[in-house]
């Protein structure tokens, strides 16, 4: 396609229009509405696998969006009534639909593309981590986008009906909305009895995925050689409508859709453990001497060492041979609703963490020794407050040897709640012998970090649970 046929078009088309409603639209759901895509390690603009995540979440508005804006654009012919005029041309009708779909295919694409620009410039002041695994996931999201409006032109060249657009927009919409709802997912019940999701294979025919949960979870490469097969069947399937004539070979033109269906069926993982995986690129560690990050905060190293240090110091000082040796960020990729695992001999923190967020200068060691007495145990995904914070924030006392108030992004009613029921323990313990507040503080560090006790009350002389 020549420059010229380009201009062409382009006039003529939907196509610039398209561009510019997926774009905006898209630039003003991240900006001007505040969720998970603004917050923590997982933000859009902090690292560039969770920004090809992000971005590909909005697909579930903008690839109907996409389908209803080319079935539009198939309605061209029929409503400048020249269907019959072109075909006595002796210009190929595939000619004319490639022209046609090339142009809104890549106005789509550039407004894609133009996005994910838009959140990689502000990714590169916030991470020193450069890689290209990101990049499957991007290209994959515009593949979608581009399918699914060569599929809206053909479907709306074949049903040229002013009622085609928005109600292939809807069909869409609600395809990507059971696909991550009801249809596309299987509920279930963790061991502790919390209800969690876990997607179908079927699923993965929406283009759409999941919110970012954890910065080490990407997905896999089948899932990416699925997806392209089906988007590929759809587009296909969308141009051969496009320069389809008769009912015969209109009917012939399901072809490639059926067949792209079946072939990712195949290719696409069963198993939800395959479908996000964990990135061991990022993941992978980078230490300054006991203190270790991952390659997707390295840049935090500087700043979190000499705190770690310290931190380890005060821990070997107060509990001897019991103490952890390391401080390491946690790369564990754990199912949501399951109980987390922690460490005897390292203190395992995610710089999510509550009280790791929260924490300034000398906090930042505080907030690591409670990482290694009371590491918490909310279930993975679920947020959680109440007799750990108190136990932890005595325990943090109790090496520091004087009761701190514990930095927190809770509101300060709560902070000061645990605060005053903190003191109240902290008074109880320090009347004790010395030997007895080492054996309470060794139960209570046992029932937190096996996560099989109540460690308040472990730590006030009750029973564990």
């Amino acid at each position: 396609m020549n420059s010229r046929v380009l201009r062409i078009e382009l006039k003529r088309s939907v196509a610039p229009w398209a561009g510019a409603v997926v774009l905006t639209t898209a630039l003003a759901f991240l900006y001007l509405l505040n969720g998970g895509w603004w917050t923590g390690t997982t933000a859009w603009t902090a690292q560039w696998t969770s920004l090809a995540l992000w971005t590909r979440g909005l697909l579930f508005y903008l690839w109907p969006l996409a389908v209803g804006l080319g079935a539009l654009q198939g309605l061209r012919d029929h409503r400048s009534k020249m269907s019959e005029l072109l075909t006595t041309t002796s210009r190929p009708a595939w000619h004319r639909a490639a022209a046609l779909a090339g142009t809104v295919a890549t106005s789509l694409a550039s407004a894609f593309a133009l996005l994910v620009l838009a959140g990689g410039v502000q990714v590169l002041a916030h991470t020193d981590y450069m890689h290209l695994g990101w990049l499957p996931i991007s290209l994959v999201g515009a593949l979608s986008l581009v399918a699914g409006a060569v599929l809206g032109m053909g479907a709306g060249r074949t049903l040229p009906s002013p009622l085609t657009p928005p109600l292939l927009a809807m069909v869409a919409f609600a395809f990507t909305a059971l696909m991550h709802a009801s249809l596309g997912q299987t509920r279930t019940t963790t061991a502790d009895g919390f209800p969690v999701t876990e997607p179908k294979q079927i699923s993965l025919l929406s283009p759409v995925v999941a919110d970012v949960s954890n910065v080490f979870v990407t997905l896999s490469a089948s899932v990416h050689v699925g997806q392209t097969i089906w988007l590929l069947g759809l587009a296909a399937t969308g141009f051969a409508l496009l320069v389809a004539a008769t009912p015969r070979t209109r009917l012939l033109a399901l072809s490639p859709v059926l067949a792209g269906a079946a072939i990712a069926l195949l290719v696409l993982p069963s198993d939800p453990s395959r479908i996000y995986v964990r990135d061991e690129a990022a993941a992978a560690l980078v230490c300054d001497g006991p203190v270790c990050v991952t390659r997707a905060h390295q840049g935090r190293l500087a700043d979190l060492a000499g705190p770690g240090k310290e931190a380890l110091r005060l821990l070997h000082h107060a509990l001897g041979g019991r103490a952890p040796v390391s401080v390491r960020e946690n790369t564990a990729v754990q199912p949501e609703g399951s109980t987390p695992r922690w460490s005897r001999r390292t203190v395992l923190f995610d710089f999510d963490d509550d009280i790791v967020t929260a924490a300034k200068g000398k906090e930042l060691t505080w907030a690591l020794i409670a990482k290694g007495m009371v590491p918490g145990c909310g279930p993975v995904g679920w947020f959680s407050t109440g007799e750990d914070d108190v136990a932890q924030t005595v325990a943090v006392g109790w090496v520091l040897g004087d009761l701190r108030s514990l930095p927190s992004t809770e509101s300060a009613g709560m902070r000061r709640e645990f605060d005053t029921q903190a003191r109240a323990v902290w008074k109880d313990l320090q009347a004790l012998p010395r030997t007895e507040q080492v054996s309470r503080i060794d139960a209570m560090r046992a029932a937190a970090l096996s996560c099989r006790g109540d460690t308040l009350k472990t730590l006030t002389g009750g029973a564990s649970r």
